[in-house]
């Protein structure tokens, strides 16, 4: 079986990136996401490499080609080949020597199927000649991705104690791509879901968003719950949330909104502010994640205009409030809640002295008595009616 090359074709900068790395002598070869993509008919954007060559020959390789070459991994191979503008992960072929369940100690091989068998799924672990687009298949994955599974490599339970995030990228892709969990996988990471301990939360969180944000993820996210996959992590989700999480991606499908894993985090998590925090702590959320969560958590009616609770809080949590409490109006409001622009106040405390306010505390407190009748106004950007709208409160014409 063969991939047509026009697939690849004409992508910026790969052909120089193929020659320098010596290709058409099958030294170099499409590897994993890419192939499998290419397969499926999906849109591929990232397209990764896998070589004979060491990372030394590599970056030679490409500085004499005149491609920019970034030692992203040095350690376990990988170098970042940068041609056209598109960065490309050109990583040596290599074999396991030992490993820790969260990385592992490499050498390097020369022998291609010692390099799949490292790899996680067999669907995962397709080659493709980029001269003719022969495909490579050691274990296979060609069956598995034609019947729509999902199947670890060897030994399930040996392929998570090498890398305990194997479980939770196991329920990413069989969401993404397979239609029921295989059993044996799905046994070994109910086995092992106490591994997820082990793991940085990090890595934790970029996964489950990364599974909640697919566009059917429920059924995937039920069977975790029902096996207690999330338990030694996050034991606050319960199977009770179930319903919210589907009223939730209903929402937004009728509002033509894209999903969201932080916002489908919060469908999933008990209708408390300070335990969304606590959680947004454990999983080291940016400030602005960790205030979506929180302003989620209470699930408040949004006001009759939403952008009154958007200069508040912000566009996004405010659209994720219509969403998650069902609000009808989400649909009417998606778009310009994305495009939102937090207006500015027109006047400022001088101009509440040059009416006659003494200058000290008071000022900020009447700004903000001005402040809070101009958003209930419609935020008129007109200074003069600001202007009215300060006069009245201090009781000046």
């Amino acid at each position: 079986m063969r991939l047509d090359p026009a697939l690849w074709a004409g992508k910026p900068g790969l052909s120089k990136l193929l020659g320098a790395l010596d290709a058409d002598s099958g030294t170099t070869r499409f590897v994993g996401g890419a192939v499998r993509d290419w397969l499926l008919g999906l849109p591929v954007s990232d397209i990764d490499l896998a070589t004979r060559l060491k990372p030394d020959a590599v970056i030679a390789a490409l500085e004499r080609a005149g491609i920019r070459a970034v030692p992203t991994g040095l350690q376990h191979g990988t170098v970042t080949a940068v041609s056209g503008g598109v960065p490309h992960e050109v990583t040596t072929l290599r074999r396991d020597v030992a490993t820790f369940g969260r990385h592992a100690e490499v050498a390097f091989t020369d022998d291609w199927q010692e390099d799949a068998r490292r790899r996680d799924f067999t669907i995962n672990a397709l080659y493709a000649d980029p001269g003719t687009g022969e495909l490579i298949d050691f274990f296979g994955g060609l069956d598995d991705l034609k019947s729509r599974r999902v199947r670890f490599i060897g030994a399930p339970l040996e392929r998570i104690a090498e890398d305990h995030l194997r479980i939770l990228r196991f329920f990413r892709f069989s969401a993404r791509f397979a239609p029921e969990l295989d059993a044996q996988g799905l046994a070994a990471c109910a086995a092992r879901a106490n591994d997820l301990m082990a793991l940085s939360r990090e890595r934790i969180r970029d996964e489950l968003l990364k599974l909640l944000a697919l566009p059917s993820p429920e059924p995937t996210v039920a069977a975790m719950l029902a096996h207690d996959i999330l338990k030694p992590v996050l034991p606050e989700i319960a199977a009770s949330r179930l319903p919210a999480l589907a009223a939730l991606i209903a929402a937004e499908g009728a509002a033509r909104v894209a999903p969201d894993g932080l916002r489908r985090l919060a469908a999933l998590l008990p209708e408390s502010p300070p335990l969304a925090a606590e959680i947004a702590a454990r999983l080291k959320l940016s400030n602005a994640g960790k205030g979506r969560l929180v302003h989620a958590a209470g699930r408040p009616a949004v006001p009759d205009d939403p952008r009154a609770l958007a200069y508040s809080i912000g566009a996004e949590p405010t659209l994720d409030r219509l969403l998650l409490t069902g609000d009808p109006r989400a649909a009417q409001w998606a778009g310009p809640l994305s495009h939102y622009t937090r207006p500015r106040l027109p006047i400022s405390g001088k101009d509440l002295i040059a009416m006659g306010l003494p200058p000290g505390p008071a000022v900020s407190r009447r700004l903000a008595e001005v402040e809070q009748l101009w958003v209930a106004a419609g935020f008129p950007a007109d200074r003069n009616k600001t202007m009215a709208i300060a006069r009245e409160v201090l009781g000046v014409r």
